[in-house]
């Protein structure tokens, strides 16, 4: 088995990327997906029977939240993690070789929705099954940093199916995208996928399930064990909240808000895009490290207030100049606070459950605020445009989360200076 460090980390950040990543291909190829799996009387008919079909895959987040959950805590994250992987790479190759329309008809768009409602249910379980892993495999004082490369996974995997889209969307023809172009960064996925799995397969379980294993209070029934954490729960609720709205806003609705408000080229809209990502990115595990010395809190609050000041002014200003500059600017400056706001996230949700349900609290928690806070975040940016006439109307929604995590962070249970999570988890069940 490994017992290295570094190796626990890739092994968790690699599941937690592809399923990202898996997502964001998806809706960057939609239209070429919708034309030659959903014909329909018009091209917006038939790009509506695909979008909604990436929407269903939200819908059983909170499906695989709970049922993978309660495996990670019954069976262990390794278990867990290895099934979640296996149905994640499953569900890749379904759409990577699926038949189009025209050549098996009506069981084309069929297997482009068996194969989003298995995305959904796997993806439901990697958040809440890696992140317990890594949090429980770290040294007692370096929880935050290991925590933090979580959402480094997320950032790694927006920034990488942006980069593939737009290359090869640039280097090839329309025709080759259709024919087998759109293909490929799906059965790129495929070389993550094993290559994950292989990891995963040798890696140990964490010390907190097996202690926890060896305790009566890993028994506990399920509802009364919920029951116990609702306060938790809540909390978990909206900073996940505020977390997924920043990111489907900031880092994947950007884009189209610089094309369509702004009139900047696609080219100059996914550069800065990509700028911002890699800030982002590079700050995560800064403030993650960071956040072993001072606590969770002050971090997450500080950078959440800032957050909460900054957006409207600098949407008014981006909006006001249009230009790659103004955008870069504001995409650079919002990226940094979510970089400083994502670096202890992870770890401060997970360390508000106690490690027999762990999984299963946090899974439930973060999955029903991604499917009504990330799945409808394009309904919701749409609708604030044209109900209000105001172009930066996003900048509302935004603040809004920001307002929501701003007040779940008060009631975060600090326990950046537990020395033991697994012994403290153990105690407090046993009483």
């Amino acid at each position: 088995m490994f017992a290295s460090k570094p190796v626990q980390i890739t092994a968790a950040v690699i599941g937690n990327a592809l399923e990202w990543y898996d997502f964001i291909v998806f809706g960057f190829f939609t239209v070429i997906i919708a034309r030659l799996f959903f014909p329909a009387e018009s091209q917006y008919a038939s790009l509506l029977l695909t979008t909604a079909t990436f929407g269903v895959g939200f819908f059983m987040r909170p499906v695989g939240g709970i049922l993978l959950g309660i495996y990670a805590d019954r069976r262990g994250r390794k278990a867990s993690l290895l099934l979640i992987i296996g149905l994640m790479t499953l569900a890749i190759a379904v759409i990577g070789f699926a038949p189009t329309y025209a050549a098996i008809g009506i069981a084309a768009p069929l297997l482009i929705v068996i194969a989003r409602l298995l995305q959904g249910f796997s993806a439901g379980g990697e958040f809440a099954s890696s992140t317990a892993f890594l949090i429980e495999s770290a040294p007692a004082q370096r929880r935050g940093f290991y925590g933090s490369w979580q959402m480094v996974g997320q950032g790694l995997a927006v920034l990488t199916g942006a980069l593939l889209g737009a290359f090869i969307t640039r280097v090839l023809s329309p025709e080759t995208l259709d024919s087998w172009g759109w293909r490929v960064p799906f059965l790129f996925g495929l070389i993550i996928g094993p290559l994950g799995l292989y990891i995963r397969r040798r890696l140990d379980e964490t010390g907190a399930f097996l202690a926890t294993r060896r305790e009566t209070g890993q028994h506990q029934a399920l509802g009364a064990a919920l029951a116990a954490h609702v306060k938790e729960a809540l909390a978990t609720f909206g900073i996940i909240m505020s977390a997924t709205i920043s990111y489907y806003v900031i880092l994947l609705y950007m884009p189209t808000f610089a094309r369509v408000q702004l009139h900047l080229p696609l080219d100059q809209a996914f550069s800065a895009q990509a700028i911002s990502l890699a800030c982002m990115i590079v700050l995560i595990p800064i403030f993650g490290a960071l956040s072993d010395h001072v606590g969770r809190k002050p971090i997450m609050i500080a950078a959440l207030i800032l957050y909460f000041a900054l957006t409207y002014p600098l949407f008014s200003w981006m909006y006001a100049t249009p230009s790659f500059g103004s955008l870069i600017v504001t995409q650079v400056a919002l990226c940094s606070l979510l970089g400083a706001f994502f670096g202890p996230m992870s770890t401060a949700l997970a360390e508000q459950f106690q490690a027999h349900i762990r999984s299963t609290g946090l899974g439930i928690a973060y999955n029903i605020a991604v499917m009504v806070f990330g799945g409808f975040a394009p309904f919701f940016v749409t609708w604030l445009i044209e109900s209000t006439g105001v172009p930066v109307a996003p900048a509302f929604y935004v603040m809004f989360g920001a307002a929501a995590g701003l007040l779940a962070a008060f009631f975060l249970k600090e326990r950046a200076r537990d020395s033991d999570l697994a012994v403290t988890d153990v105690e407090v069940a046993l009483n």
